[in-house]
């Protein structure tokens, strides 16, 4: 059985506050915050692209994000 995203956030932090140098637990957090910043702009594309597949328009796209069709758009690319 695949683990929930909630269980597994948990195992995350628990895993940073087991690393006893602070130094290191600060670098291990800066590595993890990076990877995480970009896996979930992967994973929000998606979302955008999913949504806009399933004959949403771009302006729905955007509503759904809370932001414009545009960003929604540029959303879908990984844009900034």
């Amino acid at each position: 059985m695949t683990q929930s995203p909630d269980a597994l956030r948990r195992q995350l932090i628990a895993s940073l506050n087991a690393i006893s140098d602070p130094e290191e637990r600060l670098r291990k957090f800066n590595d993890i915050e990076s990877e995480l910043k970009l896996d979930f702009k992967q994973v929000k594309a998606r979302i955008a692209r999913d949504l806009k597949a399933a004959n949403r328009t771009w302006p729905q796209v955007g509503e759904i994000f809370g932001v414009t069709g545009a960003r929604a758009e540029q959303i879908s690319r990984a844009a900034r």
